[in-house]
């Protein structure tokens, strides 16, 4: 198939015939203190930098810039329906909050370069506390609000942050999530100690303070606010990190992804408009967690840089209060664009596979959904299309990256879809598939996929204080790329097909084969809701496939019966060379709070191999009647 419409193919070689002009002319979307003495220098960094040389605050370009002109528009929307508030916030008013907290944390010590942890709950301060570091030149670190005491105090020690903004607790779903517990409990198992914690007492449960360290929220913006103290935004190098998110490593010890303030402002403007097809003044949401790099990306930088309104969702996409939750936020709000995990999707349409809570809601506004964060399988984003009537766009990008590395951009118009595919590489970013030794392999031959150097701006520069673990970790596997540890393979139409990271691609007798590849084979049978596929050992073919299965509420047939007619299907479909023998009826699947399925973990329990509880667990039980499942049949010990 050709691929033709919109703009896409002349955008893409304008970019790859001038890069530097590109970028340069991207770049004038951005109030600069200072213009860059250089666009891009190759010779800064661990494989370059862009914009060396200039000055400008991410603060004044998301906020201040806004307030002439469109002052009284919405900036955030918050939605609680876990708590039953909602509150709208103005572009003015938002400057006024994140003015007044920058002089609290000023007040508290906080200086251009130091470090501040968040963590949060879905509340507007969580937005606000981000954007007074950013004013101020301060470097924030969010960890996701829950994080266990361990795991927080590891990003602590690394971060050694001078202040903590926290909460007394967070709310899921019915559950209280006390907060204030967790966060003293890894200040004792830390080494580096904040020197104050800045807490917000929440009615839902409120908690006590540690004297000398903790001051109350509310009450020192209180006090702010009646002296008449606001921070100004402080100048920064566009090379200055903006902040640090932590994602997992490989050795127990996490990865600082850095991102710095340029670049970052550059890449995130430019998405809005011509990936995501938004314009200034509409309402843009994520369905997201300021925890992940979804949230810093697209509920707090990247639309309020460009001007709209962002939705800021304390919820789920079910039981608060049902499977229709996500229409009602559209059709109140008027959002144009969703973007959200398609584990979301497959639990709505696992509670309400007809859709049945979407009468009702005015739609009329809304333009598009676009799902990432893992696999779209093809039978959730069909499903997405008939209900909702708009383009259901895959995309995928990584935590390092900071945006969308391939994608269907909808504000250069709509390339053909390719079910299972999130179609093609962004301007910035050259896709190559390659083999164990580096060496680029044909159309439709599955490798490893990589990003040929330099990567565009937003993407991280390095890891915090760590350039030669992140040489180790992302270049020096596959020189002058990068390496993204995705699997995958592109077409004839150059659109990717990213199948699984490189140890879901697993080795069946001597055939290397991709678990996405059978899990879009399960998730076609229509009493799948979702699904998850590994490899256990097998003393004969090396790995074999075993795929666990969620059925959809209301389905009558028998489980066993599903799970033959599922065997039968993989056989058609992938052929006898899969080797798939082995479908798992389970109530639910183990799942990180962002929703990424445990697959790692739940191979370690069917192998009989150590495993650790994942600090990301949404619910440990789960990984017990996983356990209690595999043993029935035979599978784990």
């Amino acid at each position: 198939m050709t691929t033709t419409h919109g703009r896409y193919h002349e955008v893409y070689a304008r970019w790859k015939a001038d890069p530097i002009g590109f970028w340069a002319e991207a770049a004038r979307q951005i109030d600069w203190i200072k213009p860059a003495e250089k666009v891009f220098d190759p010779t800064s960094g661990p494989y370059g930098r862009w914009f060396t040389g200039a000055l400008c605050n991410t603060c004044y370009n998301a906020v201040d810039r806004h307030v002439q002109g469109r002052g009284g528009q919405a900036a955030i929307i918050y939605d609680s329906p876990v708590t039953g508030t909602k509150r709208t916030i103005s572009y003015a008013e938002l400057q006024q909050e994140v003015a007044t907290l920058a002089a609290v944390l000023q007040d508290m010590g906080v200086a251009k370069g130091d470090r501040v942890v968040l963590y949060m709950p879905m509340i507007p301060e969580a937005a606000i506390g981000m954007l007074a570091c950013a004013r101020i030149g301060a470097i924030h670190s969010v960890v996701f609000g829950g994080f266990a005491p361990k795991e927080l105090a590891t990003r602590i020690d690394d971060a050694t942050p001078k202040v903590i903004l926290s909460a007394s607790c967070g709310v899921e779903g019915s559950r209280i999530i006390p907060y204030k517990p967790l966060l003293d409990e890894a200040i004792t198992l830390s080494t580096a100690k904040p020197e104050a914690c800045l807490i917000i007492q929440r009615p839902q449960g409120e908690c006590s303070l540690v004297e000398g360290r903790d001051r109350d929220w509310k009450d020192e913006v209180a006090k702010a606010k009646a002296s008449g103290r606001k921070a100004e935004c402080v100048p920064v190098a566009a090379t200055d990190p903006l902040y640090v998110l932590y994602t997992s490593g490989t050795t127990g010890k996490p990865k600082g992804v850095v991102r710095d303030n340029g670049g970052h402002m550059v890449a995130l403007k430019w998405t809005m408009d011509h990936f995501f097809g938004v314009q200034p003044g509409e309402v843009f949401w994520a369905a997201s967690d300021v925890g992940w790099v979804v949230g810093h990306s697209y509920i707090v930088y990247g639309p309020l840089l460009h001007g709209a309104t962002a939705i800021l969702y304390e919820g789920k996409p079910v039981g608060t209060p049902d499977a229709g939750a996500y229409w009602r936020v559209i059709a109140e709000h008027g959002v144009v664009t969703l973007f959200t995990a398609p584990t979301a999707f497959r639990a709505i349409k696992k509670e309400d596979p007809n859709a049945e809570l979407l009468k009702g809601h005015d739609l009329s506004r809304f333009r598009a959904l676009f799902l990432a964060g893992e696999r779209a399988d093809p039978d959730t984003v069909q499903w997405a299309e008939r209900i909702l009537k708009v383009p259901v766009i895959d995309h995928w990008w990584q935590t390092e990256t900071g945006w969308p590395v391939a994608g269907n951009p909808m504000g250069l118009g709509l390339l053909p879809v390719k079910y299972g595919s999130p179609t093609v590489p962004m301007p910035g970013y050259v896709l190559e598939v390659v083999d164990e030794g580096g060496k680029p392999v044909p159309a439709n031959t599955m490798g490893s996929i990589v990003i040929r150097l330099p990567l565009p701006p937003g993407c991280l520069p390095t890891l915090w204080h760590a350039d030669e673990r992140f040489r180790q970790s992302y270049l020096d596997p596959f020189p002058g790329t990068y390496n993204t540890s995705d699997a995958g393979y592109l077409d004839e139409d150059g659109y990717v097909w990213v199948m699984g990271r490189t140890d879901d691609i697993i080795n069946v007798a001597g055939h290397r084969l991709s678990t996405g590849g059978m899990e879009e084979v399960l998730a076609s049978h229509p009493a799948v809701a979702e699904c998850a596929v590994i490899g256990i050992k097998d003393s004969l073919k090396g790995e074999v496939p075993c795929g666990f299965v969620v059925l959809k509420s209301g389905v009558t047939k028998k489980a066993a019966d599903v799970e033959a007619e599922l065997v039968a299907l993989v056989r058609e479909k992938i052929g006898p060379v899969a080797a798939f023998r082995l479908a798992v009826t389970v109530a639910r699947l183990p799942k990180t709070r962002s929703g990424k399925i445990l697959r790692g973990t739940m191979k370690k329990i069917a192998d009989g191999d150590e495993w650790s509880m994942p600090a990301t667990i949404d619910d440990p039980v789960i990984l017990e009647e996983i356990g209690d499942v595999l043993r029935n049949r035979g599978v784990a010990s």
